[in-house]
């Protein structure tokens, strides 16, 4: 097909698809569509397949983009907020219209600089705040040195309250509200003078109720560990605890008796294996203990090479060594007695111990026992004879008896039996300290897998005398923190707690004066951080609770439980529950806070020490009420006519800061007119003057000018007319600041009263006879504006903004 052929037929198809004569004919050479062919494929690649996209989607709705663009780019934001050129100041119109656009441009750009400074700020603050809160997490799990690092007091922080749960739902679970009503009941006990029970009774009785084996065992310790002579108040429970050492023993005999009682269960379990007669002893019970071992582990390494033959057919040594476990020294030493000649040294100390078990053993026998050892029982082949020896001469500390030892308690006991209180410090023996720095750093909570056993490692610390950790570690458990801190509480009542030097440390520190390795707790610190939990919905039960740290005092040397509750009430605003309300008569109804009242506790400190906390924070109006709570009027009244002095010139709306000031300053009328009160007279005038004040605003927002007028009359703090303006002028400068600063809102308000008085009289029509007595009341109205401008200009204060030029104003328009 040639070229002509072709031509025709394309002008064919043109003819044929120009079915409508609307749209104008485009024709264009073939040299045409290649340059805009070109120039399309020109822009394709320039601005990309996304960009062709846009233009071919809203080309498709009739937008043209490259337009859009071009308008887009004439614009420039920037020239909208650069400030203007400078123009010359002849050009009046220019200038000012200059001045105004640069005058707004600077108020936007404060405004942004403001903005970017406050997100700034509150940025930096919830940062700092959530810091805090971690860093009292690492202090109070921190074991150091006693350090000043964090504040016992609670920051003016803001706390945001789920309404549902204030003051309806309890936070306390149910073994939290069981402690809690035993805690109730001894401080009701405490405070009628009644004789005080003991509190680890008590909470082991509650305890009980939770049917929690491991809680009762905790427990149980600690019935063994205060069952001691009693610390006097006057010297420190850790130097005495020290020195004397009261509580081996005690941890002993716990020991003694929890493994005669597993004596007994496992005989009871096997009743016919081991055969028990005759009359029930200690004695009899051991021969059916060892009996039983002997047939149910014979094969034991424990009981290969035993030696000495055998007592009523047990061996010797084990029967001996399980005697001594239970605590039955007299039996042992009839066991030994029973085994003939060969052991008169060892028969000797037992028979000392036995008749004197509180003096010291005889030194003599000691070494002679120790000798015997390191010749001859060292290398023995029975464990049980090697054990005795041990822990009757105090020999070989180092040796762990393995084969005997096979519990925590087995261990724990031996090594306490082989500590000597009053040793030598030459001697071969072991130390209380060096005992308690095995278990805590030594063997540590690693050692005895303390994350998964925790009630296990508190024994430990417990029966080793190491309270102060035993409680902190334990209060790091959910499930036993609440165990934790009862615990610390009736240790701290019973006075066998070591507190720090200040309250300031953390919960567990370090003084360099104590013995290595004891640890000191900060009761204080344990009681609040439990209360924060529930401080908020039950404010009784943590008030029971403050109640225990009544003895302690702050880094101002205040009551620490005035200070917790000044803290509390800050935080829930029940300030009624708390301290009751006062009574149309003046009397005061009472509180939770009563309960409480002794010599040192008193309702009115703990109200005024809310009430100051309130004012460093600006919350007068709370102030206020918190003053009259504590009969603290002077400052009442003060702070009610700082506030009066803000709102006093405002209308009165329902719910507004105006209408509840002006409710208690009425409240303080009826209760303190005609009664004697401990404030000053300047105060109670200023009060009562600003009581006028808001009266006569009252009548003035009320369009009642005549009874507002009346006010003035009888106050004469703004003159009338001319005749009065000296007077006004001195009793202004006898005036307080607070009266002071809503003169000029009274002068532009009496101002507008006489304006509005000359306004309607000027148009009234009146008759001849009586155009006399108009004509002397505008020349009173213009004599009073006279007098009120005059006045703003001779009072030595300096009037706020346009009040100088709205007077004169005013008074011109009166002319």
């Amino acid at each position: 097909m040639d070229f002509n052929a072709l031509l025709q037929q394309a002008q064919k198809l043109t003819h044929e698809t120009q079915v409508s004569d609307d749209l104008p004919r485009v024709e264009r050479t073939l040299p045409q569509v290649l340059q805009a062919t070109q120039e399309l494929h020109s822009r394709v690649t320039q601005t990309g397949a996304q960009d062709m996209q846009a233009h071919i989607l809203l080309g498709s709705n009739g937008i043209d983009l490259p337009k859009i663009s071009q308008k887009l780019e004439t614009l420039s934001s920037r020239k909208t907020f650069e400030p203007l050129d400078p123009i010359a100041t002849t050009d009046v119109q220019n200038f000012l219209r200059n001045e105004k656009e640069n005058a707004i441009l600077a108020v936007i750009e404060e405004v942004h600089k403001n903005s970017y400074l406050s997100a700034e700020t509150q940025k930096w603050d919830h940062m700092m705040n959530d810091w805090k809160q971690e860093k009292v997490k690492l202090m109070n799990a921190l074991i150091g040195p006693s350090q000043s690092w964090i504040d016992i007091r609670k920051g003016p922080e803001q706390t945001i309250l789920n309404e549902t749960t204030f003051g309806g739902r309890s936070s306390l679970n149910s073994q939290e509200m069981a402690y809690a009503r035993e805690v109730h009941e001894y401080n009701k006990l405490v405070c009628e003078g009644a004789m005080r029970p003991s509190l680890i009774q008590r909470f082991a009785q509650v305890a009980e109720s939770f049917n929690d084996s491991r809680v009762n065992d905790v427990w149980e310790v600690m019935k063994y560990m205060t069952n001691v002579t009693p610390i006097p108040r006057s010297q420190d429970p850790m130097k005495v605890r020290c020195s004397q050492h009261l509580f081996i023993n005690q941890a002993k005999r716990y020991l003694e008796n929890r493994y005669k009682i597993f004596m007994q269960t496992v005989i009871s379990e096997h009743l016919r294996e081991a055969r028990r007669g005759g009359i029930p002893s200690v004695l009899n019970l051991v021969g059916s203990f060892v009996g039983l071992k002997l047939a149910t582990h014979g094969l034991n390494s424990s009981f290969i090479g035993l030696q000495d033959g055998q007592v009523d057919g047990k061996p010797l040594w084990p029967m001996v060594y399980y005697c001594l476990r239970c605590g039955d020294i007299a039996s042992a030493l009839k066991c030994m007695q029973m085994a003939g000649q060969g052991h008169e040294d060892l028969i000797a100390v037992l028979e000392e111990k036995c008749h004197n078990p509180e003096q010291k053993t005889n030194p003599r026998l000691e070494l002679q026992i120790r000798m015997q050892y390191k010749r001859q029982i060292r290398n023995a082949t029975d464990p049980y004879k090697r054990a005795v020896y041990c822990i009757v001469g105090c020999c070989d500390i180092q040796e762990p008896h393995a084969d005997i030892a096979k519990t925590t308690d087995d261990f724990l006991w031996i090594q306490l039996s082989l500590i000597r209180t009053d040793g030598d410090d030459s001697a071969e023996h072991l130390t209380c300290s060096g005992l308690q720095s095995m278990i805590l750093e030594q063997y540590g909570e690693k050692h005895y897998n303390a994350n998964e056993q925790p009630h296990l490692y508190f024994q430990l610390l417990a029966l080793t005398g190491q309270y102060e950790a035993g409680i902190e570690f334990l209060s790091r458990f959910e499930k036993y923190r609440v165990h934790a801190v009862h615990i610390g509480l009736a240790l701290n009542e019973l006075h066998m707690i070591g507190g720090p030097r200040n309250l300031q440390e953390p919960l567990l520190s370090v003084d360099f004066e104590d013995p290595h390795p004891m640890r000191r707790l900060n009761i204080a610190r344990l009681i609040m951080l439990y209360v924060k939990k529930f401080e908020i919905t039950d404010p009784p039960e943590a008030l029971h609770y403050f109640y225990f740290l009544r003895n302690l005092k702050d880094s101002e040397g205040r009551n620490l439980f005035l200070v917790s509750v000044a803290d509390l009430a800050i935080e829930c605003r029940d300030f009624d529950l708390l301290f009751g309300r006062m009574q149309r008569d003046g009397m005061r109804s009472r509180g939770l806070i009563d309960q409480f009242e002794t010599v040192h506790i008193d309702a009115r400190t703990v109200c005024e020490m809310v009430a100051e906390k309130f004012v460093k924070k600006g919350m007068f109006e709370d102030a206020i009420k918190m003053f009259d709570l504590a009969s603290q009027q002077e400052q009442a009244l003060r702070y009610t006519s700082i506030l009066l002095s803000q709102v006093v010139h405002h209308a009165n709306k329902e719910g507004s800061l105006r209408e509840r000031v002006q409710r208690m300053a009425h409240e303080f009328t009826e209760r303190y007119t005609g009664v004697e009160k401990n404030c000053d007279s300047q105060t109670w005038s200023t009060f009562n003057l600003l009581k006028e004040l808001a009266a006569f605003f009252d009548y003035y927002h009320g369009k009642n000018h005549q009874s507002a007028m009346d006010i003035l009359e009888r106050i004469k703090l703004v003159p009338l007319r001319m005749s009065d303006l000296d007077v006004a002028v001195n009793n202004f400068k006898r005036l307080s600041g607070e009266v002071c600063k809503v003169i000029p809102d009274l002068l532009l308000a009496t101002m507008d009263i006489a304006y509005t008085k000359y306004k309607t009289m000027k148009g009234k029509d009146v008759a001849k006879f009586d155009d006399l007595g108009k004509k002397n009341q505008l020349s009173y109205l213009r004599e009073q504006a006279k007098a009120l401008t005059n006045m703003a200009a001779m009072v030595p204060y300096r009037m706020p903004g346009d009040t100088n030029s709205r007077l004169i104003q005013t008074e011109i328009l009166m002319h």
